[in-house]
C-alpha cells in the first residue's frame, strides 16, 4: 500500500501518513490507554522506533489515525509485504477507511483485527475491490493472571539464547512461521541477531545441555510484555518443554517488572489454548486473519 506522496494527508476524520513520529505523536496516548488490546500496534511501533522502517520489510510503513470529535477513535499500520493491523472499528467506519485505501487501485494481502473489526473490514474490502476475503487464522488473545507451573516439569532448566545458538535460532524460526501459516514477519537471521542482543528468547534444555524448545518477549511497552514465538521441533514435542518454557519467560517477566504479560493462541490449537490457561492465562478477546485473493 503505497502512498501519493511522502507529505502526510488527511481524508476526512482518516490522517494517513508514512511518518512513526507523527503517528505516535497523534495516537500514542489512545495506544497506551488500551495496552492489553493495543499490544500489537505498541510492539510494532516500538520496533521501528528502535531498528529502523525498514526492519519488517523494504516498503515503507503507512499508519492511520481515526479522529473524531477531537479524540482519536482507532488506528492502522501496515509494513509491506504483511498484513494491514486495525484497531477496533464500528462496520461503518471500516467500510469509509475500506473506500479510502481501495480507491487508487492499490491491493492489500489482508487484515489482521479483533474478531468483529477484521469480518467488518474484510467484507467492506470485498465490497470496494471484489477481492474474496479468506478467513485464514483465528486467534485468542490471554493475560496472565497468577502465574501456575504447568507440572510435571520436565528434567532441565531454562537458558538465554546466546550468539552461539545463532543458526539453531533462526532454523526455528523459520520453522515456527510455517508452523503458524502466516509467513515470517522478519528476516530469521537478522531477527536471530536481534534476539540475541535484547536476550529475549530462552531456550528449555534437557539436562545434557540440548535445547528443546524455546519461548520469547516483546519489548515492554506501555507496562506489557507479550510472549511470542513459542516453538517446540516437532519430534520433541509431548515432554512438557514448551509449557516450561513458557512458564520461565512469563516468571521473568513479572520479575522485570511488566504490569501484563500477554500471548496470542490460534484457536485452531486446543493443545496450545490449554496448556496456557492451565499455566494462568485467561482470555481477553477473539482476533481474526483474512487473505484477499
Amino acid at each position: 500500500m503505497e502512498t501519493d506522496t511522502n507529505t502526510p494527508i488527511s481524508t476526512g476524520s482518516w490522517h494517513l501518513t508514512p511518518d512513526l513520529d507523527d503517528f505516535l505523536a497523534r495516537a500514542g496516548a489512545f495506544l497506551h490507554s488500551r495496552p492489553a488490546l493495543h499490544t500489537v500496534p505498541l510492539t510494532v511501533t516500538e520496533t521501528l522506533r528502535v531498528n529502523g522502517r525498514t526492519v519488517y520489510g523494504d516498503g515503507a510503513p503507512e499508519f492511520g489515525v481515526l479522529e473524531r470529535d477531537g479524540a482519536v477513535r482507532a488506528t492502522f499500520f501496515r509494513t509491506p509485504p504483511h498484513w494491514l493491523n486495525l484497531t477496533a472499528l464500528d462496520p461503518e467506519d471500516a467500510d469509509t477507511l475500506a473506500a479510502r485505501l481501495a480507491a487508487p487501485g492499490r491491493r492489500l494481502p489482508g487484515v489482521n483485527a479483533d474478531r468483529d473489526t477484521a469480518a467488518a473490514f474484510a467484507e467492506a474490502w470485498q465490497r470496494h475491490t471484489g477481492a474474496p476475503a479468506v478467513l485464514r487464522r483465528r486467534q485468542r488473545l490471554y493475560r496472565l493472571g497468577t502465574l501456575t507451573a504447568p507440572g510435571p516439569v520436565p528434567p532441565g532448566r531454562p537458558r538465554i539464547a546466546v550468539a552461539s545458538d545463532r543458526e539453531r535460532l533462526w532454523r526455528w524460526h523459520d520453522e515456527f512461521a510455517d508452523s503458524v501459516g502466516l509467513g515470517a514477519v522478519r528476516d530469521s537471521a537478522e531477527w536471530a541477531d536481534a534476539r540475541i542482543d535484547s536476550g529475549t528468547i530462552t531456550f528449555w534444555e534437557t539436562p545434557d545441555g540440548t535445547p528443546v524448545a524455546m519461548a520469547g518477549t516483546s519489548p515492554r511497552v506501555a507496562g506489557q510484555v507479550r510472549v511470542t514465538t513459542v516453538y517446540t521441533p516437532p519430534h520433541l514435542r509431548g515432554h512438557g518443554y514448551a509449557g516450561a518454557a513458557t512458564a520461565e519467560v512469563s516468571r521473568a517477566a513479572l520479575a522485570a517488572g511488566a504490569d501484563e504479560v500477554l500471548l496470542f493462541t490460534d484457536l485452531a490449537n486446543p493443545t496450545s489454548n490449554g496448556l496456557y490457561q492451565r499455566i494462568g492465562y485467561r482470555p481477553v478477546a477473539d482476533f481474526a486473519v483474512y487473505d484477499f485473493t
